[in-house]
């Protein structure tokens, strides 16, 4: 979500595709429901309850984030990033969008740069192959991102006519597309003034306005990013505000050692309080699974093989990138589950075509 100029789980998710209401991170406890409840009760009462957080936390707005700082800071202070070069399509928005999803825009840029030279529209990607693709794509990381924006090119080129999508529906509708990139691309790239909140954002906003040192996914953060933008016939431009939110956080609002001093927000809420440290629900964090000797990174030897091979490879060269084989089994199998890799009739391995 750091990567443009201007994911969280559903499994509890209920309402609109905008994600304004959701279970995610409600704390509340529901009161017990009897069997006399009708089906319209239960719902009224749900709802009622998550209107209620909803509205104890847009209570806590105190709007200390200004456009007047923000956006002046930013345009001083943000990093030239290729995608944010005058006259970026929508297309190359989108792509700059996926491919910083987890993962470090540093690495991002040269293969965005590479692939916007290589297909700079929806329609040339959506002529190659994917087997091309997934070679292009490299060490990026999730290379599941690249067969989906394959879909999603050849969606755009199939029922828009080769064009990006403006609205957040219409985007939402793409495949591989979600909530913060449907709503980072509206904004981003044709200027839209709706909330887009990502990591950043929701710390940035946790800090300065609620005085809370960390934030996690919660039912009323569109709606309270929504409530920070500014309106469209003022002096401030909505876009520019949201990307420099996203940029306070990526380079001084950041999780850790945040850099206070160099900070534009006159008026800081986490500041004023003394800087409280997280309490014992705020620290509670997602389990984040080490690297080394993952399944992941078995997959990602394995894949390294397939993208180096110019013909299909035997069984004995995928056996040497990992001594467990168990591991190296169950790795392969998902791969081939995943659509990343096929077999053969004759055994053989390769990328998909």
């Amino acid at each position: 979500g750091i990567g443009f100029w201007p994911s969280r789980s559903c499994s509890r998710h209920v309402g609109s595709r905008c994600g304004c209401v959701s279970w995610l991170a409600t704390n509340r406890s529901f009161p017990a429901l009897r069997s006399s409840h009708t089906s319209r009760g239960v719902f009224s009462v749900l709802i009622g309850y998550i209107l209620a957080e909803m509205t104890e936390d847009m209570a806590k707005i105190r709007t200390n984030l200004q456009p007047a700082e923000i956006n002046p800071w930013y345009r001083a202070n943000a990093r030239e990033l290729p995608w944010r070069a005058p006259g970026t399509s929508a297309w190359g928005v989108l792509l700059s969008e996926v491919m910083s999803h987890q993962t470090q825009v540093a690495r991002v840029a040269p293969i965005w740069e590479e692939w916007m030279r290589r297909w700079p529209t929806p329609e040339a990607f959506a002529a190659a192959g994917a087997d091309e693709v997934l070679r292009a794509w490299g060490s990026l990381g999730y290379p599941r991102r690249a067969l989906r924006l394959l879909e999603c090119a050849r969606v755009i080129t199939e029922l828009h006519d080769g064009h990006v999508p403006r609205s957040v529906e219409e985007l939402l509708a793409l495949p591989g597309i979600g909530d913060y990139t449907a709503r980072a691309v509206a904004c981003f790239a044709y200027g839209e003034n709706v909330p887009v909140v990502d990591t950043n954002v929701r710390r940035v906003v946790a800090r300065a306005e609620r005085g809370r040192p960390v934030a996690h996914p919660r039912n009323a953060e569109l709606q309270e990013v929504a409530a920070l933008l500014p309106a469209d016939d003022l002096e401030w431009d909505g876009p520019t505000f949201s990307v420099g939110l996203m940029e306070l956080g990526a380079l001084v609002c950041t999780a850790t050692n945040p850099d206070c001093g160099a900070c534009p927000v006159s008026r800081c809420a986490w500041v004023a309080a003394g800087k409280p440290e997280p309490n014992p629900e705020e620290q509670r964090k997602k389990k984040t699974q080490r690297f080394a000797g993952t399944d992941r990174q078995v997959r990602g030897k394995i894949m390294r093989v397939l993208r180096g091979a110019s013909a299909p490879v035997p069984q004995r060269d995928i056996d040497v990138v990992w001594p467990d084989a168990a591991q190296r089994s169950r790795a392969l199998f998902s791969l081939l589950e995943d659509g990343l890799a096929v077999q053969d009739d004759a055994g053989y391995f390769h990328l998909p075509r």
